[in-house]
């Protein structure tokens, strides 16, 4: 981000953090108060100490402040509790999308070869906040410990872009994706879907319109795979984890709230598949799926939800509940242990994916396997 956004409250901050996220856990423990524990799970002590702090300094939340304010503060907080490591080639350019130019950002880890999968990923910030920084400490650690490419695309955000613009945007990435990964040195039958909260949402989105457009045009592009990351899967209704975790564990109900009346133009459209994908009638034949939640966030239910739909269509599906994290933790890549041992995992997850799909003949079409 431009460093004339960060203050040097910003830079005590992000020491602060990673000094107590690197304390001993009996320590952070006894620093964070007594053990928070809901629905059968205890918060990670990592996580409420976090908590305890944010909820000390944070004065104001997203939905209070002006939205171009709340743009910056959230990449000011990819700076605090991220960091940079070195990926061997990344390149920042446009593609020309549906409505003007979509920003995106290449990842190229020094062990990607020419048959490498390449994920195109979407950020979080509930389709009116986030950019290009908001996942790149997350996917600079999973390209360099995966082998694994990245196209990462900076959609447009609501409200002056609602939906379905944000859609369209995230749709004509993946197409140039597909079109271009042997340009990037990647496999094109081996480019999945990635996205984290409304990113998420997008993500699984996508993979159900391409999905459907395969069925009448077999030559058009679709994924291999898909990792959803505490994704928003249904805005027509609230689930029981949104009453267990209405606030106090970073997302909010109350910015949930806002978030949908900013992305949506109405309320009716919550409805459409395309804005809640659990309501979709029909989810076979969609590509696997790896579905992340975490267990103190409003979304885990719905999260789940879909995850269990995918698996009652005969998607290969793999769900992970991590039990003791707070939504958005996976991006924390620089404040100690617990967001590094929850990547390592998901890269795990994801080379198994790809090898998975790779199995299948990624995207390219199979006479022998039925949808």
């Amino acid at each position: 981000m431009s460093q004339t956004h960060i203050t040097r409250a910003d830079r005590i901050a992000r020491s602060l953090f990673r000094f107590l996220g690197n304390l001993p856990m009996g320590l952070q423990r006894k620093l964070g108060g007594a053990a928070i524990r809901i629905d059968g799970q205890e918060l990670h002590p990592t996580a409420q100490l976090g908590l305890r702090l944010l909820n000390l300094l944070a004065a104001e939340t997203f939905e209070s402040k002006p939205i171009a304010a709340g743009r910056i503060e959230l990449t000011r907080e990819a700076w605090i509790f991220g960091d940079t490591p070195h990926v061997a080639e990344i390149q920042n350019f446009s593609i020309d999308g549906p409505h003007g130019p979509i920003p995106v950002r290449l990842y190229r880890p020094a062990q990607a070869t020419a048959d490498s999968a390449l994920v195109v990923y979407y950020h979080g910030g509930g389709w009116v906040l986030g950019d290009l920084q908001s996942g790149d400490s997350m996917l600079r650690h999973l390209a360099n410990r995966t082998g694994v490419c990245f196209l990462s695309v900076e959609y447009r955000l609501a409200p002056e872009h609602r939906f379905p613009v944000g859609i369209e945007d995230s749709l004509c990435a993946f197409d140039y994706a597909v079109a271009h990964a042997a340009q990037f040195g990647c496999d094109p039958a081996l480019v999945g879907l990635a996205g984290e909260s409304a990113g998420g949402n997008i993500a699984a989105v996508l993979s159900q319109m391409t999905a459907q457009r395969a069925r009448s045009d077999a030559s058009a592009a679709s994924p291999a795979f898909q990792l959803l990351f505490q994704p928003v899967t249904d805005l027509s209704s609230k689930h029981p984890s949104y009453q267990l975790f209405s606030s106090g564990f970073f997302l909010t109900e109350a910015q949930m709230d806002w978030y949908k009346d900013k992305y949506l133009g109405s309320a009716d459209e919550a409805l459409d598949p395309r804005v809640s994908p659990l309501l979709a009638e029909d989810l076979a034949g969609l590509c696997p799926a790896y579905v992340a939640v975490s267990g103190f966030d409003p979304l885990r239910d719905e999260g789940e939800a879909y995850a269990a739909r995918l698996r009652q269509a005969g998607v290969p599906t793999v769900l992970r509940r991590f039990s003791g994290h707070t939504h958005g933790l996976i991006n924390a890549t620089g404040t100690g242990f617990v967001a590094q041992e929850m990547l390592l995992e998901i890269a795990g997850a994801l080379n198994t994916l790809v090898a998975f799909a790779r199995t299948r003949g990624g995207n390219r079409p199979d006479p022998e396997r039925s949808t």
